[in-house]
């Protein structure tokens, strides 16, 4: 019985945590979204803005860590680095095509069913009929929101962006999957601390696309001249919410954090509304229901 409820008390905890990262990554997605031009560029810029951000937190972290720094370290944090890469310009190049409300719970939504059947099927974790049944329902309310139909007026534009968004967005469902199950290996199994993780990924990134960035000094000025706002949010918020993530997997299992995290569909479907009048609002509130009904499913199991 004590274990059952400390076993409670801890995954209300990481809930909690996902929850309050959900909020803060629908909100870089805003912002992220109205960038239009930049692309591979823009990606650099906030991956670069981050690093510079935790350089010094990375140096504090090493100092007081008890652990003394193992290259294993380094290795995890550049194999996440290409998974992140990979997410960041496939996530822009969607909303370069797509609306948000189609990429956003595409994304969002296939990541967490295949993280939930990897981690039963590669790592064991065996989460009871709730918490199973509460995945599947966060993942049928992502499909609700994001495979509405096409307004009446759509041409034939409007069908081909829409399909290409649906095609990023699958894509990107299956970056994020490979990043969220590498990352709970990386500080569970290889017992890497999040911060250094993070931190040194954060480098990696940056210094991967930096070559290919530099290419057209022009357009990383204008980038900076233009969107300045947006580069900052996004590269203070990204880390914000994944670091949030990185303590929640460390207490908890992918088969619990990683549905979690799709309260932010909730939020950025209504952002995709109320902002940036999207269409299809009373079919992703919907889906909004479903998502949330999974999520309470979760918390519960």
């Amino acid at each position: 019985m004590r274990g059952k409820r400390e076993r409670s008390v801890v995954n209300a905890t990481a809930l909690s945590l996902v929850i309050v990262a959900a909020v803060i990554h629908a909100g870089w997605n805003l912002a992220a979204k109205r960038i239009r031009r930049g692309g591979a560029r823009f990606v650099w810029a906030y991956y670069s803005f981050s690093a510079i951000l935790f350089v010094p937190v990375i140096a504090v972290s090493l100092i007081v860590e008890p652990q003394r720094p193992q290259w294993t370290w380094l290795l995890a944090a550049a194999v996440t680095a290409v998974f992140h890469v990979t997410y960041g310009v496939v996530l822009q190049r969607g909303y370069a095509v797509g609306d948000l409300s189609v990429v956003y719970p595409l994304a969002r939504g296939t990541g967490p069913l295949i993280s939930v059947l990897a981690a039963v099927v590669l790592l064991g974790e065996r989460p009871g009929p709730l918490g199973l049944a509460g995945a599947f329902l966060v993942v049928a309310g992502v499909l609700v929101i994001g495979t509405g139909r096409a307004p009446a007026h759509a041409d034939a534009a409007d069908h081909a962006a829409r399909r290409k968004g649906v095609a990023y967005g699958l894509l990107t469902g299956l970056t994020i999957a490979a990043y969220t199950l590498w990352d709970a290996h990386s500080v569970t199994g290889l017992g890497v601390p999040p911060i250094v993780y993070f931190g040194t990924g954060a480098i990696v990134q940056s210094l991967l696309m930096t070559p290919y960035a530099l290419k057209d000094r022009e357009e990383v000025s204008w980038l900076w001249r233009e969107h300045k706002r947006e580069v900052l949010i996004v590269g203070l918020l990204s880390p914000v919410a994944y670091l949030l993530v990185l303590f929640a997997l460390q207490i908890a299992p992918v088969s619990l954090v990683a549905p979690a995290r799709e309260l932010s569909i909730v939020l950025g479907g209504l952002a995709a509304w109320l902002i940036l009048r999207e269409a299809n609002a009373v079919r992703r509130l919907l889906g909004s229901m479903v998502v949330l009904a999974g999520i309470a499913a979760i918390a519960m199991a």
